[in-house]
Parts: C-alpha cells; sequence; structure tokens
C-alpha cells in the first residue's frame, strides 16, 4: 500500500500544502482555524512521512512527532484555545518536520534522472516547503519576543489566529522578494531572518530549479 502512494508523493504533499493555504478562503474562520486546519496539518504531516518512508529510521521518528502533534491539536480542538506554549511546541515540530522533508525532497529532485511530472510537482511543492519553514521561523520569533518583532496593520491585534494569517502572508511575499511594506521586521533577528529567507527563495530559484530546466531540456533533445 505504501509503494502505491510513494508514487504520488509529491501530489499528495502540494495538495496539502494549497490547502493550507488557501482553505481559509472557502471555510468559515472559526471553523477552519480550530477545525480544518489541525485536520489538514495532520494530513501533511503523514504525507510528508510518506515521502521519507524509505528511511524507515527516519520514518518512525517523524511517526512518533505526529503522535504528539495529534495530542496538542486534539487539546486545542476541545478547549478551542490556543496557548502560547502549545503553539511554540506545534511550530517546534513543524520546523523540524519541515526542514527534513524540505531537504529530503531536493535531494529527490536533484537526484531524478528524468524530469517527469512528478518531478515538477516535487519542484513546486519544495518551494512552498520554504515558505512554510519561513513561516515557522517568524512566527517563533513574533511569539517568543513579547515587544513584538514585526510592526504592521496586520500584526496589531492579539489574536493569534489573526496575527499567524499576517505572518504567513509576509513569510510567502518575503520568499518570493516582492513585499509591499505592510509588515516589516523590527529588532534584528527578525531582520536577519527576512535577509535568509530571500536569499534562500533565490537560490532555490537559481540553482534548484535551472537544474531542474536543464535536465528537462537535455532528455527533450535526446529525445527528438
Amino acid at each position: 500500500m505504501i509503494e502505491r502512494f510513494y508514487s504520488y508523493r509529491f501530489e499528495i504533499f502540494l495538495m496539502t500544502q494549497l490547502v493550507i493555504l488557501f482553505g481559509s478562503l472557502f471555510f468559515p474562520a472559526e471553523f477552519y482555524e480550530f477545525i480544518l486546519l489541525p485536520l489538514f496539518y495532520m494530513i501533511s504531516i503523514a504525507a510528508g512521512i510518506l515521502m521519507i518512508s524509505k528511511n524507515k529510521k527516519l520514518m518512525w521518528f517523524f511517526a512518533t512527532l505526529f503522535a504528539i502533534s495529534v495530542f496538542f491539536f486534539g487539546f486545542e480542538m476541545i478547549s478551542r484555545r490556543q496557548s502560547t506554549e502549545n503553539i511554540l511546541i506545534r511550530f517546534s515540530i513543524y520546523f523540524i518536520f519541515y526542514i527534513t522533508v524540505t531537504w529530503n525532497m531536493i535531494k529527490q529532485v536533484w537526484q531524478a534522472k528524468r524530469v517527469t511530472k512528478n518531478v515538477i510537482m516535487g519542484l513546486m511543492s519544495g518551494y512552498i516547503s520554504l515558505g512554510f519553514l519561513a513561516f515557522f521561523l517568524f512566527m517563533s520569533i513574533e511569539l517568543t519576543h513579547p515587544a513584538g518583532a514585526f510592526s504592521g496593520i496586520m500584526m496589531e491585534t492579539n489574536d493569534i489566529a489573526l496575527k499567524s494569517e499576517g505572518v504567513l502572508y509576509y513569510a510567502f511575499i518575503t520568499l518570493l522578494t516582492i513585499g509591499y511594506g505592510e509588515i516589516i521586521p523590527t529588532i534584528p533577528v527578525a531582520q536577519k531572518a527576512a535577509v535568509l529567507v530571500g536569499l534562500i527563495g533565490q537560490f532555490y530559484l537559481v540553482i534548484i530549479t535551472a537544474v531542474v530546466v536543464e535536465k528537462y531540456i537535455k532528455h527533450s533533445y535526446e529525445n527528438s
């Protein structure tokens, strides 16, 4: 069964990422935040475990993280409240998870001998994963600095759910290097994190994407 789904690992992971990013456009805010979003993140972790299932030790490690995440999500869904401590634990889990999965995904794309639809999906998913890594990094910085590490209209709230939406937006805008200035980093660590995210995004496009395109052109030429 796992082998059967493994060949679709990139498509499954990409689908979960898109649902997490844009699911709030289609569902009521509270229902999405407390019910659907936890489920989507669980599915995303399960899809990530599928991505690294060839490495059994790593797979079991993340299966344990998955169980821990289920516990914290279950508590929040029952209590319908989010504590800073629980959120930091969740973000730590996600950060470790996404670093590992993104690294493995990039390796699989890099090592692919032929550029197929599956590889293209992996390339897209890897880039989106960088945005999620940026989000977890920025949100952790924001939560560990009571005075606030970022400023802007979208950050002027005590509602963690609304603040996280603003940070998620800022993470992807920074990765894409098309920032509009509604949110700005106000402390050195946040500023350096923003520079790091921008650099990584450009390196991904210039190096990883270029390698995949080169392989595609080469194989197309050989088959013509």
